[in-house]
């Protein structure tokens, strides 16, 4: 093990002992997880000395910035927990970003199909993925804020923040399945976790006070090529 290696490994215990344990991540599967996955092999390049801090960190592709952000470890760690997932669990993520929430999600669930809206972007989270051997995440391109394809999913994960939740994502989860989302507008958004109690009923259940950005629409691209 080198110095850099070992350097990292220590951060990324820290930020587990420091940052998640105390905002109320004490899922031992989901701490394992988060042991398990080197952060700082999902952070651009230019950023990857703050790969384990308490940081939002831009999204930059190919030396462009995407207007776009990574979470901060303790809510991407808050997130995976609050959609208690089991191992036969399929889990659709709306905003792939960098991967590394979908990384995170591919080792308490079966399979994750993850949507990303912008194409530079999707190809970035594709390719950390595919360099880190994780098989079980599907990265697709499109729109996925209403909704994406027919299937029925274990549970839905929104990584950016929405105004309200429509009920064409919503009934995309399976009976007892489960939906988180940051749902407001700046500065008062709050997570929630929405469960498919029955064909027709939900339950909804108010986690904890954030901030994310919105998830981007079709219309808008800050990328020039």
């Amino acid at each position: 093990m080198n110095a850099l290696t070992s350097l990292a490994e220590q951060s990324r215990f820290n930020m587990i002992e420091q940052q998640i344990r105390p905002w109320h991540v004490l899922d031992e599967d989901v701490l394992d997880a988060l042991s398990a996955i080197a952060r700082d092999r999902f952070v651009p390049v230019r950023y990857q000395n703050m790969a384990y801090s308490d940081i939002e960190i831009p999204l930059e592709v190919e030396g462009i910035n995407s207007c776009e952000t990574m979470l901060a470890p303790k809510i991407e760690a808050r997130l995976a927990q609050e959609l208690q997932l089991s191992p036969t669990d399929g889990v659709l993520e709306i905003g792939t970003g960098s991967g590394y929430q979908a990384a995170i999600l591919s080792r308490l669930c079966s399979t994750v199909v993850s949507v990303e809206i912008d194409r530079h972007i999707a190809a970035f989270g594709k390719a950390n993925l595919e360099r880190e051997n994780i098989p079980n995440v599907k990265v697709e391109i499109g729109d996925g804020r209403a909704g994406w394809g027919t299937g029925e999913y274990s549970a839905i994960l929104l990584t950016g923040s929405i105004p309200n939740i429509p009920d064409s994502l919503k009934y995309q989860l399976t009976i007892g399945g489960r939906l988180v989302a940051i749902v407001g507008q700046a500065p008062v958004m709050t997570a929630l976790r929405i469960t498919r109690v029955s064909a027709a009923a939900f339950e909804t259940e108010s986690l904890f006070d954030t901030y994310a950005k919105p998830l981007r629409g079709t219309t808008v691209s800050h990328f020039k090529f």
